[in-house]
């Protein structure tokens, strides 16, 4: 009776105690996010006691040893260059999953998703390199000066392919087998059963991949600043050289003072407000989703 006693006891115990850790891991997550954010705003306050809101949109250019501080162009170029490679990236990364879990035989998908992965896990400033010697003079070719928006979204697509494409895959093996079955059963061809029953049960998976690889894209810095060109401009074409808001934090904050530094930590707190609004929209389609 004791040991039946011990036994029936011990899981609530162990529930207890994991939830007080995984609620102390997520209160720590939480607590780093608010210290980041009220750091950013602490630092960003003399761009905007001196320099004002409405000059990083209205100033002729970004200039500021002549106090400029035009931000638009940056944040035109951050923008196109996400759009572009996220809209690239998204479809390809979910059919991509889609081949490896239903079409590709077990040994090409196993290899595929291993290929995959290591494309995951390569360090930004290789991939740099690689569109720095390789992709920059092919685009150069059909196109000077090479080093282009272009580029950029080509490299972007690369990087954050793998992304929307692994948790694309992890949701889809996550569909319980009795679906499948059943869709089978009533004579389903499986391109009807992926687009009526798998793609249904899988978006919010899906659409997590994509938040992912949209934070990573709006966030990346290096590889960005080597095949972009760096110059502070509209673009009025696909190959006009841009830079980017994280390519011009990189750049500057070495040697940035005063006023200068806090405009940059300013368009930190921008890019982070950026992802914010980008998880908030994500989750909000999501309730829609469970709710609608």
């Amino acid at each position: 009776m004791i040991w039946s006693n011990a036994i029936t006891s011990s899981p609530a115990k162990g529930d207890r105690f994991l939830f007080h850790v995984l609620r102390s891991f997520a209160g720590i997550a939480g607590i780093l996010v608010v210290g980041i954010l009220t750091f950013l705003v602490s630092e960003s306050l003399p761009a905007f006691q001196q320099i004002g809101i409405t000059a990083f949109v209205t100033d002729p250019s970004w200039h500021p040893t002549e106090g400029t501080y035009n931000l638009l162009p940056m944040f035109i170029g951050t923008m196109y260059a996400t759009i572009g490679a996220v809209t690239l990236a998204t479809p390809l990364g979910i059919l991509t999953a889609l081949f490896c879990q239903y079409y590709a035989p077990q040994a090409i998908a196993s290899g595929y998703r291993a290929f995959i992965e290591l494309l995951a896990g390569i360090p930004s400033v290789v991939y740099g390199l690689w569109g720095l010697v390789v992709l920059v003079p092919l685009i150069a070719d059909l196109r000077p000066p090479g080093p282009s928006l272009f580029a950029g979204i080509l490299i972007l697509t690369i990087m954050i392919f793998p992304t929307v494409t692994l948790v694309s895959l992890s949701a889809l093996q996550q569909v319980p087998k009795e679906y499948i079955q059943g869709a089978t059963a009533l004579g389903c061809t499986r391109w009807s059963m992926i687009r009526q029953i798998i793609l249904p049960n899988t978006w919010p998976g899906i659409l997590t991949g994509v938040t992912l690889q949209t934070g990573r894209a709006i966030g990346e810095t290096m590889a960005i600043l080597m095949v972009c060109g760096n110059v502070v401009q509209y673009p009025s074409s696909l190959f006009d050289p841009i830079r980017t808001l994280t390519a011009n934090i990189a750049l500057e904050m070495a040697y940035a003072t005063d006023t200068h530094r806090a405009s940059l930590f300013l368009t930190g707190l921008f890019l982070l407000t950026i992802v914010i609004v980008v998880i908030m929209s994500t989750q909000q389609a999501r309730s829609n989703q469970a709710y609608g």
